[in-house]
């Protein structure tokens, strides 16, 4: 047969000469003992950047619930100091809702100040479980309240 006759390529062109069909046993434990190694080494990393990202999301949390209860501190004042007003302008009686409202809220300031974020979300939790309906309407002034702040804050930017 010369150089340049043409036959088909076998296994035995690409592979190298072995005495088995199979890995040797030494082998095949020490890949398995690597692959293992590989996926503990994996799962410990998840767990850093896990516990990593749990921790972050705590603090911006307490971050966030600290903020709310000053604006809610704010609010109430805003509210009470607007009950004069409304005294002046529609009556006694709505400035009495007004002060009413401006209580409301700064109780409920005092109760996101001291509670644990964890329970805060449970009530939460409670809440929509007990009431979905006001949960819905309560999150859709919101939005709507929250697009208006920030269309507000758009157009100033404009003029």
């Amino acid at each position: 047969m010369s150089d340049t006759d043409a036959r088909p390529m076998t296994d035995a062109d690409v592979l190298p000469a072995s005495d088995g069909d199979t890995l040797d046993a030494d082998t095949s434990g020490t890949a398995q003992s690597k692959t293992a190694q590989a996926k503990q080494a994996i799962r410990d990393q998840a767990d850093k950047f896990g516990g990593q990202a749990s921790d972050r999301i705590r603090t911006l949390a307490d971050t966030g619930k600290e903020k709310a209860g000053s604006a809610l501190d704010q609010l109430s004042q805003m509210i009470g100091d607007a009950a004069g007003q409304v005294d002046e302008k529609l009556g006694a009686q709505y400035g009495d809702y007004a002060r009413q409202a401006a209580t409301t809220v700064s109780r409920f300031s005092e109760q996101v100040k001291g509670k644990d974020v964890d329970d805060l979300l449970e009530d939460v939790r409670g809440f929509v479980r007990e009431s979905p309906g006001v949960a819905v309407g309560v999150a859709a002034a919101l939005g709507f309240a929250l697009a208006r702040l920030v269309q507000s804050g758009l157009d100033s930017n404009k003029g």
